[in-house]
């Protein structure tokens, strides 16, 4: 499955790059883009795990920066 996440907080490439390290460790995440001019972070996941949108949501909060929606 395929996420769109709107953050905030996210102002640079060096943000987005510890995004993208931080919900890539995510069991079940398959890949992850994060786009600082967009403030969206764009997430294949397997939705068959369990928690796993949370644990998305927890790790992006993790790297300093904050879930909208």
């Amino acid at each position: 499955m395929q996420k769109k996440i709107y953050v905030a907080g996210m102002d640079d490439d060096g943000t987005a790059g510890k995004v993208d390290a931080a919900v890539k460790a995510v069991a079940g995440v398959t890949s992850v883009v994060s786009t600082a001019a967009k403030c969206q972070v764009c997430v294949d996941f397997d939705e068959g795990t369990a928690g796993i949108e949370e644990a998305i949501d927890a790790a992006i909060s993790a790297a300093g920066v904050t879930v909208l929606g």
